[in-house]
């Protein structure tokens, strides 16, 4: 989202009521789904959810943090995306590594209780992006909470085409794919918030020097 000023285009900061409202539900519907779905991932056994469920986590912390600097400094602001895309590489980094471990030791998960869980995940998922769609475009800040509701929503539905290629292969090769293909998304948009923040601190810095 963008706004007309003076001629100019300005970026979306996150200046808006109706965002900030959204973000607290975006906020709580992510942690409550964290404890559900790394629950669900340890009594199922499967590693796709424990990912999908660390991506909860990670969201939550991140529409806290996107919350606490609306209406800071763009340095500010673009510090705090950049902190994030780097949580973002950490997790991808986590789940690709936890997920080759598995390689060596490969169990099969419970179907059922993964389609069950992936299921909740995903209509929260759903219901998240439904409410931060109209904000998908803006600072690195407002763009990262959207990449990170996005990359839910995908995630979701992987961890449902592996429920269903346990349950149809009775292997669990299924569930290790799908967290691998999750890593490469966690680690795809760490790159583009990292660069979007990166940008963003090296033009604040430009305009602070032009303004002394």
């Amino acid at each position: 989202m963008s706004e007309k000023c003076c001629g100019q285009t300005k970026t979306f900061d996150g200046m808006s009521a109706e965002y900030k409202k959204r973000l607290i539900w975006v906020t709580i519907i992510n942690l409550v789904m964290f404890v559900v779905e790394m629950g669900g991932g340890q009594l199922s056994g499967s590693q796709a959810l424990k990912a999908d469920a660390l991506d909860f986590l990670q969201d939550g912390v991140t529409y806290a943090i996107s919350f606490w600097v609306i209406g800071r400094p763009q340095s500010v602001r673009a510090t705090a995306a950049f902190f994030k895309g780097l949580t973002l590489l950490g997790m991808g980094l986590w789940v690709a590594g936890s997920t080759a471990y598995q390689f060596f030791y490969v169990g099969v998960p419970h179907a059922e209780t993964m389609g069950l869980i992936g299921f909740l995940a995903l209509t929260a998922n759903v219901v998240s992006v439904l409410l931060l769609m109209a904000y998908k475009d803006g600072d690195a800040n407002v763009r990262s909470v959207w990449l990170c509701s996005r990359n839910d929503a995908i995630g979701n539905v992987g961890v449902m085409i592996a429920a269903l290629g346990v349950w149809g292969t009775a292997s669990g090769w299924p569930d290790l794919i799908v967290a691998i293909i999750m890593a490469g998304l966690f680690l795809s948009s760490a790159w583009q918030v990292l660069n979007q923040s990166i940008r963003e601190l090296k033009t604040g810095e430009a305009t602070n020097s032009h303004s002394h």
